[in-house]
């Protein structure tokens, strides 16, 4: 019997990290046969190339799709989203995938959802049912109803999956296989790498011994227009602090140009003499750093997801997370620099939180493989309203 294929499409430097145990579970499956496509920002140097890394963990790349227009704005988004899909329909008419396994909510997956579900090919969709602040939240529920295999990452994702009218029988409570690489990595003691010789980047180089600040901060796309003043209030509240601080560049989303200006204009005229900028982190090596740090800063949600298994304090900022299941280590704030100020001092001294286990316990790829082989192939619903 023929090995089933199974097409995962990786479109952006978080959704690898998200994966990566999928990946290697995938490929280690004695029926399944592993077809990689790399796509979107994920090739692109200015947002991290998280193509190098894939091929540096061993992976097999099946296919490449350049499909980013640049502008970072709301026309740029709605075209690339088009590219994909007329780019994604000839890999997938070309590897001929038995199932296509999509990602989380960028507007990207879009493409990877509606080529596979106009050729018929059975679409499986990881992190479905959850809510957020933004654009996100509307494509991922249409990836929801796209999909005919759905693997969430919490009970309460899984509810409103089945409330979407999804099949029951096919929506799985697996967890989120991020959490994997975090549970590997939660009884680390010391950071083993310096992230300033593994990784280079660009700033000062202050002394991470005595603790240390993570900001990882997007622009929020329904609010794209504001992203430079967003990212300013952030700014001044790291400058004012004065403390070890390691800053990775925003994704490629409307209003990543303001936030990266921001950024850019704000170090020319302040030095920011205890702040160091990262373009990406392999995705072990980022959850290390964010497991001896003191507090993570921004609105990314690794913050709700990795973090609260870690314990790692975080301070929200905006309404890029609103309404996502949380696990007792997030404060949220305003994009009001004295609130960000005060949340940070206050979370520093409380230090570590309890692990919470509410986006699982470190298995989810392992079960998402299993179903992956198991499931019979369907690309039809039942109606379930």
């Amino acid at each position: 019997m023929p090995k089933r294929k199974i097409a995962v499409v990786i479109t952006a430097r978080p959704s690898y990290s998200r994966v990566k145990t999928v990946l290697s579970a995938i490929q280690e499956h004695p029926d399944l046969e592993l077809l990689l496509v790399v796509a979107a920002s994920a090739l692109l140097d200015r947002y991290g190339s998280a193509v190098n890394y894939i091929e540096k963990d061993g992976f097999v790349i099946a296919a490449k799709v350049f499909n980013v227009l640049e502008g970072e704005n709301l026309t740029a988004a709605a075209k690339t989203t088009g590219i994909g899909i007329l780019e994604l329909s000839t890999v997938f008419d070309n590897l001929k995938p038995d199932i296509v396994v999509t990602v989380a909510d960028r507007f990207e997956t879009m493409a990877t959802a509606i080529a596979a579900s106009y050729m018929n090919i059975p679409l499986a969709h990881i992190q479905g049912g959850e809510v957020t602040g933004n654009i996100d939240e509307k494509v991922r529920h249409a990836i929801t109803k796209l999909s005919d295999y759905h693997f969430v990452a919490s009970e309460s994702a899984k509810e409103r999956v089945i409330k979407l009218g999804e099949d029951p029988t096919m929506v799985f409570n697996t967890g989120c296989p991020s959490i994997d690489l975090a549970e590997e990595i939660i009884k680390s003691k010391i950071l083993p790498f310096d992230p300033y010789e593994k990784y280079g980047g660009v700033g000062a180089k202050p002394d991470l011994s005595q603790g240390y600040l993570v900001v990882m901060q997007h622009p929020v796309t329904t609010e794209y227009k504001d992203s430079r003043k967003h990212i300013e209030a952030t700014l001044e509240a790291i400058y004012k602090l004065d403390k070890p601080t390691l800053w990775f560049w925003p994704n490629v989303d409307a209003g990543a140009d303001g936030t990266s200006t921001g950024i850019r204009a704000f170090r020319e005229q302040h030095q920011l003499p205890n702040v160091h900028f990262f373009k990406n982190m392999e995705g072990k090596d980022f959850l290390e750093l964010l497991q001896h740090s003191d507090c993570l800063i921004g609105n990314s949600s690794v913050g709700i997801r990795e973090c609260a298994f870690l314990g790692v304090p975080v301070i929200n900022i905006g309404s890029r997370q609103n309404r996502r299941d949380r696990g007792g280590n997030s404060v949220d704030v305003d994009y009001l620099q004295e609130q960000i100020e005060v949340a940070i001092i206050d979370s520093v001294q409380k230090g570590k939180t309890i692990s919470s286990s509410i986006y699982g316990d470190g298995k989810a790829g392992l079960q998402i493989a299993v179903k992956l082989a198991e499931l019979p192939l369907q690309f039809h619903k039942t109606i379930m309203y």
